[in-house]
Formats: structure tokens, C-alpha cells, sequence
């Protein structure tokens, strides 16, 4: 029988509490996932699992409070090369194909379903196009069990006009097969970052080696993983369960840290690219597009974050809690 999972005080502190997963290793060497676990107040066989997005890792308790309110347990993993999980030997973020994530969210969805059989997986950005990927090739031995899913600025396009896409995506694609670890050029400003942290103009508290400020490097090979995502969600999936596709109404294009737009759109990808392919996802998919909502919607300001949350109660209680 397989041995249950040791978890330990997580860097939050109770009643969050973590525990490791260790993984294959590859060419930067050993390899680990980590799960954080906070249980509702009484017991349930219901749970959320949260995936972060690139140049991130949870830290997200506001969400975790409205889940556990919901009388969910709540789940977090932080992938490999991020947060938790992320060695110094590592490079920070990298994957050269999304479905390498296929291994640490199999162990958390083994580890989550030895108590629960009611699931909804909620995910971000990147995550957000990586989740739904790994459901469509999971989602036979997910019946029954998965309810739902929660995408929060789900990353399923690359930003630009047709032309740009139609030109710089075969140019990426091709670079990162032949150079993937190549060091894609670019402008870092760390505006969305900074307007997020309490140390600078925001009011949310996370580790700036976890969460820099001016973001994790972008290698070729990464990107053309997520490029080749995105084209078979293009394709369209099959993702079995009610979908909330949440995001801001507008986006936003800062040039400097005092910019309004920073706090009150989504200043990393454009909101109509996700709206014109959420349904791509599955056969039943609802968008909700906030007005002043920011890129990672549940870490708004107040009472942008209470709409959000709102959304998310009138999707469970329509779709997936009944």
C-alpha cells in the first residue's frame, strides 16, 4: 500500500501545511512538487485544487478563505521550478513541454482523492492553459470525480495582432527547437508585480525570490512549449465539467509604477483574446469579464474581489455543488 504523504508546517504558517513530492529527475538533477493543504473547518469530501501561473507559486490566502468558507479543503500546488519546489541549481520556470507538469498534478490528484470525491481544479495564467490540457488527456479516469473548473486569466493565446502571431509563432517554434534554453530579449519593468507587493504600492505579502519583481527569464524552449499549448487548445478540448472562465473587463498598458491601469486592469494578456477562446475549452463554459479586476482577478482590491468571489459562489451553487 502506498505510504501517505508526511505533511509539515508550510512557510505560512498554520493552518496551511505542505508536503513534497518528489519527482524524475532530468538534466538540471533532482526534481520536486510541493502540496499545500488547509483544511476546512469541518470534515468534507469536497476540495480545490489552485495552480499558480509562470513567476509565481501560492501565496494566494485570500482565495483559500473564500474555498474553505465554501466548506471546501483547499489544495495548492507550486510545480517544479517554482516557489516551494524551486532548487538554486534549477532554471527558474522551465518546462519544454507543458504536459512534463503531468507528473506532479497526477500525484496531487492521487493524494487529493484518497478523501475527496467531489474536486474542482482553479488555475491561473499559464496554469490556466496547462490544467485544462492535462484534463482533456486525464479526463476518463477524472469521471465522476472532477465537478468543475475555476480559470483565472487563463493564458490561451500569444498576445499580438494575426499577423504577429501568424509570423513570430512559426519564429519561436523554431528557435526554441533548436536553441531552448535561449534567453528570449526583453523589457522587464516590474510594474504588476510592485503594484502587487505591500512593500511597494500593493497590499499583498509574498517572497520576492519566489515572486520577483522583475519576473523569471523567458527561454525559448519554454515558450514554444506553451506556443504548441496553445495551438491544441486551438484545436479544442474536451473538458468534461462546467468551466468559469474569469478575467478583467479591460486591459491595460502602464508606463510607469503610478499608472491607475495597474490596479484596476489586466496589464499581461488581452482579455478579448480570452474570451474568444474560452469556449474552446469544453461544452459548457461560462465568462465572466469584472470591470477592475487585475491580471490574477482573486488578488483585486476590494470590492473588485468581492465580485469575483461572487461570480465564483453563483458558478459553484448553478453548476457544481448541487
Amino acid at each position: 500500500m502506498p505510504t501517505e504523504p508526511a505533511y509539515r508546517t508550510d512557510v505560512l504558517g498554520e493552518p496551511y501545511r505542505s508536503t513534497t513530492f518528489t519527482l524524475a529527475p532530468d538534466a538540471d538533477g533532482e526534481l520536486t512538487a510541493t502540496l499545500v493543504r488547509r483544511r476546512a473547518a469541518t470534515a468534507t469530501r469536497r476540495a480545490v485544487l489552485s495552480v499558480h501561473g509562470f513567476s509565481d507559486y501560492f501565496f494566494n490566502t485570500a482565495a483559500a478563505d473564500h474555498w474553505v468558507s465554501l466548506g471546501y479543503d483547499f489544495y495548492a500546488l507550486d510545480l517544479r521550478r517554482y516557489g516551494r519546489s524551486m532548487g538554486p541549481h534549477q532554471r527558474k520556470g522551465y518546462v519544454a513541454d507543458l504536459a512534463e507538469y503531468d507528473e506532479e498534478l497526477d500525484l496531487a490528484w492521487e493524494e487529493i482523492t484518497r478523501e475527496h470525491d467531489h474536486v474542482v481544479l482553479s488555475a491561473h495564467s499559464t496554469g490556466g492553459l496547462t490544467v485544462p490540457l492535462w484534463v482533456d488527456r486525464r479526463r476518463e479516469a477524472m469521471a465522476g470525480t472532477l465537478k468543475g473548473m475555476v480559470l483565472n486569466a487563463p493564458w490561451l493565446d500569444l498576445q499580438g495582432g494575426a499577423l504577429l502571431r501568424r509570423v513570430g509563432a512559426p519564429a519561436i517554434a523554431l528557435l526554441g527547437r533548436l536553441q531552448p534554453l535561449y534567453e528570449i530579449p526583453r523589457k522587464a519593468d516590474g510594474f504588476y508585480t510592485r503594484a502587487l507587493h505591500r512593500d511597494h504600492q500593493g497590499e499583498w505579502e509574498f517572497d520576492l525570490a519566489m515572486k520577483p519583481v522583475e519576473s523569471f527569464p523567458i527561454h525559448a524552449g519554454w515558450l514554444r512549449a506553451v506556443l504548441r499549448g496553445q495551438a491544441r487548445l486551438a484545436r479544442g478540448l474536451d473538458v468534461p465539467v462546467p468551466v468559469l472562465v474569469l478575467c478583467s473587463s479591460r486591459s491595460g498598458h502602464p508606463t510607469s509604477i503610478d499608472d491607475a491601469s495597474l490596479r484596476t486592469t489586466d496589464v499581461v494578456l488581452d482579455v478579448e483574446q480570452i474570451r474568444r477562446r474560452a469556449p474552446l475549452i469544453g461544452r459548457h463554459v461560462t465568462v465572466a469579464m469584472i470591470a477592475g479586476a487585475i491580471h490574477e482577478v482573486m488578488l483585486s482590491a476590494e470590492p473588485v474581489r468581492k465580485v469575483v468571489f461572487d461570480e465564483v459562489d453563483r458558478f459553484c451553487a448553478a453548476y457544481v455543488d448541487r
